[in-house]
């Protein structure tokens, strides 16, 4: 009797370890789902067919992103959106994106996992990058992508406090070692209204530095337009207040 006691005391106790690895998984991948959050919205693309999409900039910033980003993007006369970290945000490198008429977004202050947390917390976070990025001279930003793209309950409502939009993305993570591979990857992803990601910003990001210029060349050639995360957004409600199609 007691031999089977203990037995089932054990396979009670493997299905509750079970119950809670596949939880605790769950609550893992929702918090990454890229167009889905319990609270408050998560963007991860424009409905339109226009020929449209959005260029968006991880990480840093750092010199050795920009020197390579910049140009690239004055090239083929693109706009893009940089989620910049408001610890590495130094107000020079702030002012070369602001300069050369970038949108600049915030991705929090220290870059770290953004889940149950308080509410202090996340708005410290959201408020302190803010005030680092204005004081590189960009405009106060309305948009915000969470850290490693993880978020839950309390972040997206810190979000929503601040007046700004959640931004994921549908394209462009995580990268392929080759440039090519990894060019080819983004561009089978890409449709109108996508939102592109891209880490270009440190020495290990050499794969995406890379592959940016035959992105560029790609969608260029494709006739897609490569404009801000906002300007995407807001193309989308015009066509809506118009009436067109969306």
């Amino acid at each position: 009797m007691a031999v089977r006691s203990a037995r089932r005391r054990l396979g009670l106790g493997a299905l509750l370890a079970l119950a809670l690895f596949l939880a605790a998984f769950g609550v893992h991948r929702l918090s990454k789902a890229r167009c889905f959050a319990l609270t408050g919205e998560a963007i991860c693309r424009v409905e339109t067919r226009a020929p449209l999409v959005a260029l968006t900039f991880d990480d840093g910033p750092t010199a050795l992103g920009l020197d390579t980003v910049l140009p690239l993007l004055h090239r083929y006369q693109a706009r893009g959106t940089f989620f910049m970290i408001g610890k590495l945000a130094t107000p020079q490198l702030v002012a070369r994106v602001v300069a050369d008429g970038h949108e600049i977004g915030n991705h929090s202050f220290h870059h770290k996992q953004m889940m149950f947390r308080s509410a202090a917390y996340y708005d410290a976070e959201i408020a302190d990058t803010d005030r680092v990025l204005q004081g590189g001279g960009a405009p106060l930003p309305v948009l915000f992508r969470p850290p490693f793209g993880k978020k839950l309950f309390g972040l997206p409502l810190a979000v929503a406090r601040s007046h700004k939009r959640m931004i994921m993305w549908d394209a462009g993570d995580p990268p392929d070692r080759d440039p090519q591979a990894y060019a080819r990857k983004v561009l089978a992803e890409v449709r109108p209204g996508s939102i592109i990601l891209i880490h270009p910003m440190y020495a290990g990001n050499a794969t995406e530095r890379a592959a940016l210029p035959l992105i560029l060349a790609e969608l260029a050639r494709r006739g897609y337009r490569m404009v801000t995360v906002s300007q995407l957004l807001a193309s989308h409600t015009e066509k809506d207040e118009t009436g067109g199609d969306s």
